[in-house]
């Protein structure tokens, strides 16, 4: 229930705000708005305000198919105008009106994240503290020299000035852009005893990165904060119940190998079935102050990331909670970041895209409904802050989605107005019909590769 509210609660928000924008402009334009609608169909709720601007008799509509909404003005091109409001229509209205007004949809989403990204600097949340868990064997980061233990202070892409790292979640952001955009990343690293601090290179130009999802972080080797390696909850008749492990259990080394942290006990019980059988081993663990050895073998499952591979599971959690802290900003800082942070995930989108069309990313990074509405479900349950991100995210993508050069889209009209603006005339009718047609199947196609995207990762 709490899936399907967030989804309905985001998609009415960010669509009323994107169909706001083009009604402000269009009023402040002098175009007469006949409807303003949040939603397709069956018209659940109408209301017509009984204060409006001279001209203004707009109809407010909220339909029944909540994927999508449209601003309807009066325009000569949709039927007859009465000449005594000819003035009024948006067709006739000078060239920069009508692209001010096509532009400012997505604009209006694009300014909700920025604020829904400084509400959240404001308010602050709760993130963990940039403490490395250790690397993954054979990845970027433990070549590069990273053990696991240490404090990141500071980050930059290579060559440019380090800046604060001030959560973990401030140190996947950059290493994601980095991954994605191909840039080397240097990070300040403080060991664990704090004695003086280093720098190391991680090369993260050479990871392969047609998809942002799991399989980059293994790549690159950084999987998540420190934590203690710690049994957390024992699920009834699960490996871990069967051997004996209690929650509360310090894991201090398994067969011949120590562990050192959650993250690492993690990937040592993956690793059991790697050959297709879990082996059993000794556990040492320390348990009410005492050192016990227990023997445990993992239960052998299909690997979620790649069906056909195996990997170990105890059914226990496992890991303590990171160390965690308040991340806040003041008035000004939290509306630049909140800025910059729009600025950032806008670009990376128009480049993952970019790279979709010419074959350098996976078209797997495309994400639809299905897919939103999980992650929705997931943000809200764990909290205002996080949810107000998944908003922001999500409003951005639906302010880039809109500006592409597609026919059917705000970007598709403004590339109409360039080619009057260059050639003082419009796109004929007939052209305007071919292209259409075009932007609609080409939507098509990004929908149905969405739509099996969102199977797949949801039900595959």
């Amino acid at each position: 229930m709490l899936t399907v509210v967030a989804f309905l609660v985001a998609l009415g928000l960010l669509i009323a705000v994107h169909e706001y924008g083009h009604y402000r402009v269009a009023v402040a334009c002098g175009v007469k708005v006949l409807r303003f609608s949040v939603g397709f169909g069956h018209t659940l709720y109408r209301w017509q305000p009984k204060r409006q601007r001279p001209g203004q008799h707009t109809e407010f509509v909220i339909g029944a198919f909540p994927l999508g909404g449209y601003v309807k003005m009066l325009d000569e091109r949709e039927g007859p105008v009465d000449p005594a409001e000819r003035h009024l229509a948006f067709n006739t209205q000078p060239l920069k009106s009508r692209a001010a007004i096509v532009m400012a949809g997505p604009l209006a989403n694009l300014l909700l994240a920025v604020l829904l990204y400084s509400v959240v600097n404001w308010y602050g949340v709760l993130e963990p503290k940039p403490i490395l868990a250790s690397p993954v064997a054979g990845s970027v980061a433990q070549r590069a020299g990273l053990q696991g233990g240490e404090l990141v202070q500071q980050a930059a892409f290579a060559g440019h000035a380090l800046r604060p790292v001030r959560s973990f979640e401030d140190l996947r952001w950059l290493l994601t852009r980095g991954a994605l955009d191909g840039h080397d990343v240097t990070l300040q690293v403080a060991a664990g005893d704090r004695r003086g601090t280093s720098e190391v290179l991680l090369p993260l130009s050479t990871v392969s990165s047609r998809e942002a999802d799991a399989q980059l972080f293994r790549r690159i080797g950084i999987l998540g904060p420190y934590t203690a390696p710690v049994i957390g909850e024992v699920m009834p008749a699960g490996a871990a119940a069967r051997a004996g492990l209690r929650q509360g259990d310090v894991v201090l080394a398994i067969g011949a190998s120590p562990v050192v942290d959650g993250p690492q006990l993690r990937e040592l019980i993956r690793a059991s079935a790697a050959s297709g059988q879990a082996a059993r081993a000794v556990w040492r663990v320390r348990r009410d102050g005492r050192t016990i050895e227990l023997p445990v073998q993992a239960d052998r499952v299909p690997d979620a990331n790649d069906p056909g591979k195996s990997v170990g599971r105890i059914g226990a959690y496992v890991g303590a909670p990171p160390q965690m802290l308040t991340v806040r900003h003041g008035p000004i800082d939290g509306l630049v970041k909140g800025a910059v942070r729009t600025w950032e995930v806008s670009v990376l989108s128009l480049r993952m895209m970019g790279r979709m069309i010419i074959g350098e990313a996976s078209l797997k990074n495309l994400s639809g409904p299905l897919t939103i509405a999980d992650y929705a479900g997931k943000s809200a349950s764990l909290g205002l802050t996080q949810y107000l991100v998944f908003l922001a995210l999500i409003s951005v993508s639906l302010g880039v989605l809109n500006l592409l050069p597609l026919p059917v889209l705000d970007g598709g009209h403004l590339m109409y107005y360039l080619w009057e603006a260059v050639t003082g005339k419009s796109v004929s009718d007939v052209w305007m019909e071919r292209l259409q047609r075009g932007g609609i199947a080409v939507l098509v196609i990004m929908m149905s590769i969405a739509l099996f995207n969102d199977v797949n990762r949801l039900f595959g």
